[in-house]
């Protein structure tokens, strides 16, 4: 008998055929995104997972008893109970690398943007304001030759750094956890602390995992330790940005802008007040968001799911499930 999977998220028709050559598929259907409580209902039977967001915790755990594997399509996986899941044996898989580039590019997009003031100039040729040449206010900052300052040195922050250098000849700064000789070495970035980051970067990249130890890395002290003119991105996870201070930073004027694609809880309130802001950009999280990107992501993620099925090792097991796997 093939094993049970349900499909929380909308895939392409190619890999729901790929996965019901494998698997018995049951799927949402609903236009918006499944709701915790209706994936609670849906999940009695299942045996397999196929994730595009929300969280599984213990209580959703407990009304999956057969629930051996929680596929995750994107990258990150803060969103997984890792504890309560090993005490169910449920195993979980994720997308590491997959987007690297895709958001990288974005993250570049995401500084021009901020730094030549493109979104505000749209908006004021389409509102009919541009009726004579602009005046210096309008003025935005260079890109090329400034310093970018990346927090996370992983797979996306080295592509980062690669297209800051490369293409606009940028002084690349970075902040690790563990120092990186050979990014050093390959991308000619130089690594420092946090704080002289912060003190020296024209634009500051965040691009972590969201851990205990990185939840509001970035909060009132550190922006005041940044450049009037520093332009802040953000698109990795927004908890790491204490989003508060990030507010009080901008209103203050002690940061040039800040561009977004990622908060605290998505999505993010209409009425919250970053979105009143005309120094910040924000973007729906988009990084991955490609159409190429997208569907490697989910085939990927049903991939793992299959060969976890079948009792092999998934190529992109989380790491925290490795030993549990081989043992």
């Amino acid at each position: 008998m093939r094993p049970k999977v349900y499909i929380a998220w909308p895939i392409p028709d190619e890999i729901e055929a790929y996965l019901a050559e494998h698997c018995s598929l049951r799927k949402w259907k609903g236009e918006a995104p499944i709701r915790y409580e209706e994936l609670k209902d849906e999940l009695k039977d299942a045996e397999g997972l196929l994730l595009g967001e929300g969280k599984i915790d213990a209580e959703l755990l407990e009304q999956a008893p057969h629930l051996r594997v929680v596929s995750t399509i994107s990258a990150g996986y803060n969103n997984l109970d890792i504890e309560a899941m090993k005490h169910r044996s449920v195993i979980g898989t994720n997308n590491p690398g997959i987007s690297n580039e895709s958001v990288a590019d974005l993250v570049l997009g995401l500084a021009l943007a901020a730094a030549r003031k493109i979104v505000k100039l749209d908006r004021y040729v389409k509102e009919g304001c541009w009726t004579r040449g602009i005046d210096s206010s309008w003025y935005g900052l260079d890109v090329h030759h400034s310093t970018i300052g990346i927090i996370g040195m992983g797979g996306i922050g080295q592509e980062v750094a690669k297209r800051a250098k490369a293409g606009f000849d940028m002084k690349v700064l970075y902040y690790n956890r563990s120092r990186r000789p050979e990014v050093e070495h390959r991308l000619g970035a130089e690594y420092c602390s946090l704080e002289e980051l912060l003190i020296q970067s024209d634009f500051i990249v965040v691009m972590l995992p969201l851990t205990a130890q990185t939840e509001h890395l970035i909060g009132g002290r550190h922006f005041d330790l940044m450049k009037p003119s520093a332009v802040l991105i953000n698109a990795s996870r927004g908890s790491i940005v204490n989003e508060r201070a990030l507010v009080e930073a901008l209103r203050a004027r002690k940061i040039s802008a800040a561009a977004l694609d990622v908060y605290e809880f998505e999505p993010v309130n209409p009425d919250h007040p970053l979105l009143n802001m005309d120094n910040v950009i924000t973007l729906p999280h988009v990084g991955s968001a490609t159409a190429k990107t997208r569907f490697n992501m989910v085939m990927s993620a049903a991939r793992n799911l299959v060969a976890a099925l079948k009792g092999e090792t998934p190529p992109f097991l989380i790491r925290e499930f490795k030993e549990s796997v081989q043992n």
